[in-house]
């Protein structure tokens, strides 16, 4: 298995020194950062490249599931909280876990195998042997193509897949998806873009024309343009 770079976002000392004992103890976690509010780690998150967040709810000035609802494509999320009653909203913003506190060691590393899991599928999945994806559409798996997805559209906690038929709307962060998609035939131009190179026209400095959509390029993928 391969690096997992997490950060802990938690204001009680206590539950970041368990967390970190908990992280130092799994040679593939990687701990990148520890924050007593969300908004330092909101910046962090824009200049690192993080796979796991441990998010505690009850957090000073912005709560953890508020932080959480401002990332246009947030990172796999351990949820760490006393708090029971949140579970069902954790998991509508698709956290992979949900640890109430205290939780013992052994309740921790399953939570991390899950992200485990799901990273090795998403890494597995991003090849090109096979040719389709499954994504959760109103509580249904719909089976896309590759090769008929446009571009993909992060919408707040959605995101919106455009294919030549028509337009899914998908309960999944960006981060998430571009995981599931294979890199040879996708590229992020954009926090909030994903497109297909296939169905790429033209393209500026700017502004890339994919199928005859004007899509915007970020400031910070201007790059990007050297891999079409």
């Amino acid at each position: 298995m391969s690096q997992i770079n997490c950060i802990i976002v938690e204001d009680e000392p206590l539950a970041v020194k368990v967390l970190t004992d908990y992280v130092r103890q799994l040679p593939f976690l990687a701990l990148k950062g520890t924050f007593k509010n969300a908004l330092p780690a909101v910046e962090f998150l824009k200049n690192h490249n993080i796979d796991l967040i441990f998010l505690d709810i009850h957090l000073p000035k912005m709560k953890g599931f508020q932080f959480l609802k401002t990332l246009p494509s947030p990172p796999s999320v351990i949820v760490t909280t006393a708090y029971h009653q949140y579970a069902l909203e954790g998991f509508d913003l698709n956290v992979t876990d949900y640890l109430l506190k205290p939780f013992e060691f052994e309740r921790f590393v399953k939570a991390v195998n899950k992200v485990e899991r799901k990273l090795k599928t998403s890494g597995e999945n991003s090849g090109t042997n096979v040719d389709y994806f499954f994504l959760t559409v109103s509580k249904k798996k719909v089976k896309l193509a590759y090769l008929d997805i446009v571009y993909i559209e992060s919408q707040r906690e959605y995101v919106k897949v455009v294919t030549h038929e028509k337009a899914y709307l998908s309960k999944i962060s960006t981060h998430e998806i571009e995981k599931l998609l294979p890199a040879s035939l996708f590229k992020r131009v954009h926090r909030s873009y994903i497109i297909s190179t296939k169905w790429i026209k033209s393209y500026t400095f700017d502004h890339v024309d994919v199928d005859g959509i004007s899509i915007p390029i970020g400031r910070n993928y201007k790059n990007v343009t050297d891999e079409f």
